[in-house]
C-alpha cells in the first residue's frame, strides 16, 4: 500500500482523473453530434427526417452539458467530504457518545449518504422538469417525484439498514475473515431481493396490469410457446406517468416470472415489432446472460469484500482521512464505496464490451425467433426516433458509456446473416 502521506493525494488524482476523462469525452461527442446536426447519416436517410435528425442533436448536447455540470459538482461535494474532516469528526463524534455499536455503524453510513444525496437534488428536478420536459419526454408530477424518492428513502432504510447491520456485526462474530461471510451474505440478499423485486417492491412505484386478451396478448405468448419460454404472466407497466420514453424486460424467477411491457412501448410499436422486442429479450434468457453476469457481479464483489477487509485491516488507509488510528471496518467500507467509482470508470470500456456482445446474441436469436431481421429494425429505428437516440456518437465515447451497440451497429449486424 503507498506511504500513508500519499493517499489523500493519489485519492484526489483519481477523483479529479474521472472527471476529466468525463468531460473529455462529453466534448469528443458535442463535436461529433454538431458535425452531423444538419446532416441524416447515409444509412437512415429514408426513415430519419432533418428535423428530428437535428432535435436528437439538441438532446444530445442538452444532456452532456448538464452532465458535465452535476458531475462537476459530485466530485467537488466528494472531494469536500474527504478533506473537510467532517467524515471523521461525525464518527469521533458518534463513537464518544453512542460507543461502537453496529446500529449507530450502520446508522452513521446511512447518514453520510442521505448526506451526500443533498446536493445531487435539484440537478435530478432540473433533469426531469427542465430538460427532460423540453424535449418532450416528462410526464411525471412534482408529487410523483416527491413520493418516488421518499418511498426510495424509506424501502433503502427497511431493507439496507439491517443488512447494513449484520455485516457490520459479521466483524465481532468472524474477526478477520468477516468480509467472506459478508459477501455469501450479500450474495444471498441480492438473491432474495431478486424473487422479491417483482412481488412486492416494484408495485410501490409503478401500477402492473395484465395484458388485455387479444392478438398482441396470443402473439406474445405463442413466441413464449415457441420458445420455450414460460412466464406466468405478460403484464403492462404505466411508464406514462413518469416518461414518454419506452421499455420492456421480464423479471422474476420461475412461478414469480413475469414478462413487462411499458404501455409506452405498446403505443409505439406495431404487434410484430413488440413480438421481435421480446424476443430479443428471451434471448438473453435462452443464451443464459442473466447467470453469466449474476456470475460476475458475484466475483466481483467477492474481490470488493477482500480489498475493504485488507483495507481496514491498516491503519494507514482510515488514518490518511483523519479517522482515528486503528483498523475500522465503517470508515473502510464507507472509503471504498466513495473511491471505487473512480477507479471503475476506466474499466468500464471492458464491461460495455462484455454487454454488447450479449446484445449481437440477444438479436441473432430475436431475428431466428421471428423468422427475419424486419421487425426487430423497425422496432429498433422507432424506438431510437421516439428516444432521440444519438445517431452518430463518437467512438470513444461509446466506448465508455454505451452498454449496447449504436443503431447502425446492430442493423448491420441483423442484416449480415
Amino acid at each position: 500500500m503507498l506511504p500513508q502521506e500519499f493517499i489523500p493525494a493519489a485519492a484526489t488524482f483519481l477523483i479529479a482523473a474521472q472527471w476529466v476523462g468525463s468531460a473529455i469525452l462529453e466534448k469528443l461527442n458535442r463535436d461529433q453530434a454538431l458535425r452531423s446536426r444538419n446532416q441524416v447519416p447515409a444509412a437512415f436517410q429514408d426513415t430519419v427526417s432533418p428535423e428530428t435528425q437535428a432535435k436528437s442533436v439538441d438532446y444530445t448536447l442538452a444532456k452532456s452539458r448538464f452532465g458535465d455540470l452535476s458531475g462537476l459538482v459530485d466530485s467537488v461535494v466528494l472531494l469536500a467530504l474527504l478533506w473537510s474532516g467532517f467524515l471523521p469528526a461525525t464518527w469521533s463524534w458518534l463513537t464518544e457518545a453512542t460507543g461502537t455499536g453496529v446500529g449507530w455503524q450502520a446508522a452513521w453510513l446511512f447518514g453520510v449518504g442521505w448526506v451526500m444525496s443533498i446536493p445531487s437534488l435539484p440537478f435530478e428536478w432540473w433533469a426531469q422538469f427542465r430538460l427532460e420536459a423540453r424535449f418532450g419526454f416528462n410526464t411525471t408530477t412534482l408529487g410523483t417525484w416527491i413520493a418516488d424518492r421518499m418511498k426510495g428513502m424509506l424501502l433503502a432504510g427497511a431493507l439496507g439498514y439491517p443488512l447494513l447491520c449484520l455485516i457490520l456485526k459479521l466483524v465481532d462474530w468472524m474477526g478477520s475473515a468477516w468480509w467472506v461471510w459478508a459477501w455469501a451474505v450479500l450474495l444471498g440478499f441480492q438473491i432474495l431481493v431478486l424473487f422479491l423485486a417483482p412481488v412486492l417492491i416494484m408495485p410501490l412505484f409503478n401500477k402492473f396490469t395484465p395484458l388485455p386478451e387479444g392478438t398482441l396478448r396470443d402473439r406474445l405468448l405463442k413466441l413464449g410457446d415457441r420458445t420455450g419460454f414460460n412466464a406466468r404472466t405478460i403484464q403492462v407497466m404505466d411508464g406514462s406517468r413518469r416518461s414518454r420514453h419506452a421499455n420492456a424486460f421480464f423479471t422474476g424467477f420461475g412461478q414469480f416470472r413475469k414478462i413487462v411491457l411499458f404501455d409506452t412501448l405498446i403505443a409505439q410499436l406495431s404487434e410484430a415489432e413488440l413480438e421481435a422486442v421480446l424476443a430479443h429479450e428471451i434471448g438473453h434468457h435462452r443464451r443464459k446472460h442473466i447467470p453469466q453476469r449474476l456470475l460476475w457481479a458475484a466475483c466481483a464483489s467477492l474481490a470488493g469484500f477482500a480489498l475493504v477487509g485488507w483495507l481496514a485491516a491498516q491503519p494507514g488507509f482510515t488514518g490518511a482521512f483523519g479517522f482515528p488510528a486503528g483498523p475500522e471496518v465503517a470508515p473502510a467500507l464507507l472509503l471504498f464505496a466513495l473511491l471505487s467509482p473512480a477507479v471503475l470508470f476506466w474499466s468500464s470500456p471492458l464491461g460495455n464490451l462484455w454487454s454488447r456482445k450479449h446484445e449481437f446474441e440477444a438479436d441473432r436469436y430475436a431475428r431466428e425467433a421471428v423468422g427475419g431481421p424486419e421487425a426487430l429494425i423497425g422496432a429498433l429505428r422507432k424506438l431510437s426516433e421516439k428516444n432521440l437516440t444519438n445517431l452518430t456518437p463518437h467512438p470513444w465515447y461509446s466506448t465508455f458509456h454505451y452498454s449496447h451497440p449504436t443503431l447502425a451497429e446492430r442493423e448491420a449486424a441483423l442484416k449480415s446473416g
